[in-house]
């Protein structure tokens, strides 16, 4: 399996005080040490590095990201995005831009996305976004 790995996922496996032992996190770590793919996409990279104070911080998310293959959305991802939050939202479900277009690359990409976010969970059941369980 390739995972996608949203910004939540992230935010708590970086974090400086204490690292969570959230069942997200836990499979992120084994996918990093095992055998799965884990990618990533330059919106997760830019939210981690707005989220994050300092240059040392800075350093070690760029560092660490390096490493990870990124992919990029193109025109028709952007495109199969608006439609995706369009079709969520006329079902009741609220996503968000950026949310979208990270669903679309799973999409596209047959990855699954690791995240803590609920909204991808309702998102999932009106598109064929696979989130990790």
């Amino acid at each position: 399996m390739t995972l996608l790995v949203d910004t939540s996922v992230w935010s708590l496996a970086l974090r400086r005080d204490q690292a969570s032992d959230a069942p997200q996190v836990r499979a992120l770590r084994a996918a990093l040490e095992g055998e799965e793919i884990v990618v990533t996409t330059g919106l997760v990279l830019q939210e981690l590095l707005q989220g994050f104070a300092g240059p040392r911080a800075r350093k070690d998310i760029i560092a660490r990201f390096a490493a990870l293959p990124m992919l990029g959305p193109d025109r028709q991802d952007h495109i199969d995005a608006a439609e995706l939050r369009n079709s969520c939202r006329r079902a009741g479900v609220h996503i968000g831009t950026v949310d979208a277009l990270l669903a679309q690359l799973c999409i596209r990409h047959k990855l699954t996305l690791l995240t803590t976010d609920p909204d991808f969970v309702h998102a999932a059941s009106h598109c064929a976004l696979k989130v990790w369980k």
